[in-house]
């Protein structure tokens, strides 16, 4: 007759599982500043093939889950970006009745500006909301 080994106690549970969200440690404040202000620049770098909605979808895409700044960031000038080529395609458009000229120039100044203003405010870790802006993306 075969003996059957006594058992012991249950094996202990291993360590517990962190809090929810993608494993990702969180940022340091001069992390979400640099990827904070690049949701902005990266939009001048997209300008070269006139898709300057790509960076800030890059940014917001790769990190706007590690941070909750960086992805109001990313959105923000996400949503500036589509709202810009928006304004300069119906200006591309209206320069048939010439109006549209001079609201090309303007859509080209204040998308500079405003771009910049933001990169500046988010490389300081301020909160930037651009104005004009269609909230397409949430």
């Amino acid at each position: 007759m075969s003996q059957v080994p006594p058992q012991g106690p249950p094996p202990t549970p291993g360590p517990m599982p962190g809090p929810g969200g993608w494993g990702c440690p969180p940022m340091s404040p001069g992390e979400e500043k640099t990827w904070g202000a690049a949701a902005h620049w990266s939009a001048f770098v997209g300008a070269f093939v006139a898709l300057a909605f790509l960076g800030p979808l890059l940014v917001l895409l790769l990190k706007g889950n590690e941070s909750p700044y960086v992805r109001r960031q990313a959105v923000e000038s996400l949503n500036f970006q589509v709202s810009m080529l928006i304004y300069a395609v119906v200006s591309g458009v209206l320069v048939l009745v010439l109006v549209g000229l001079l609201l090309l120039v303007l859509v080209g100044v204040l998308w500079v500006v405003f771009t910049l203003i933001g990169t500046i405010r988010s490389a300081n870790g301020e909160e930037y909301r651009y104005p004009l802006t269609l909230r397409l993306v949430s």
